[in-house]
């Protein structure tokens, strides 16, 4: 049986999605296309492909609408790729539920590695069962069932704030958390004075566990928009 990923590209731009295209022909993906949001929500439903790749600026609707369609009833990884560099749309389309966001232009070496990433979530989170009981990445591990957090084999201490916030982009690690996920998931809020408290509590993870806070492999700022935690 084949089991190559098959992925949707919802793309109107000819150039660009034979771009796209081409290289995911060359990784031995399965693909299929179309140039219009409301094509795209009809081929979902259909094909039940593992991967979404989808443009905001479509003919018909606008691909946030075709998001907000999906999700509806299908975890299915989304990665937008579009012109729209603005940190509010960026914002926008994470909160509604894309699992990435590339702007235009875009390097097909970062368009494939985060394919790479949201498929190996996909894996992961085929069964909605699964405890997961040990993270590693680079000199970075995390057992969960002891709590325990290593920096090159050095256990680092992290106040029950920080622990959960590092879980928590574990659970995500490779996928952009804007700051408005993050505050719901660990004070239950919305946007408010924990916006400040989440910036001291990243602050103090970086301290703690990269060799450089100022250039850090671990955690990482998307301006205007939230964090990624490196997933390789």
């Amino acid at each position: 049986m084949d089991s190559k990923p098959y992925i949707l590209v919802i793309e109107d731009d000819r150039p660009i999605r034979n771009f796209i295209t081409a290289a995911l022909s060359s990784q031995g993906y399965k693909y299929i296309e179309t140039d219009k949001g409301n094509e795209g929500i009809s081929l979902v439903m259909s094909h039940n492909p593992d991967l979404i790749i989808l443009d905001l600026g479509l003919p018909d609707i606008d691909g946030i609408e075709v998001i907000e369609k999906v999700r509806g009833w299908s975890n299915i990884p989304i990665i937008v790729v579009s012109a729209r560099g603005n940190e509010r749309q960026k914002v926008e389309a994470l909160d509604k539920g894309a699992d990435d966001y590339l702007t235009k232009p875009f390097s097909i070496s970062e368009l494939l590695a985060r394919i790479r990433v949201s498929l190996r979530h996909l894996i992961v989170n085929k069964d909605q069962h699964e405890i997961l009981n040990n993270f590693k990445v680079k000199r970075l591990s995390i057992d969960f069932d002891k709590r325990r957090v290593t920096v090159e084999g050095k256990e680092i201490h992290l106040t029950p704030i920080e622990y959960k916030i590092m879980a928590l982009l574990c659970k995500y690690s490779g996928k952009v958390l804007t700051h408005n996920f993050i505050i719901r998931e660990i004070w239950g809020s919305s946007l408010g004075s924990e916006t400040k408290s989440l910036r001291v509590f990243m602050a103090n993870l970086r301290r703690k566990i990269e060799k450089d806070p100022a250039q850090p492999e671990y955690i990482y700022t998307e301006v205007g928009v939230g964090y990624r935690l490196a997933d390789e």
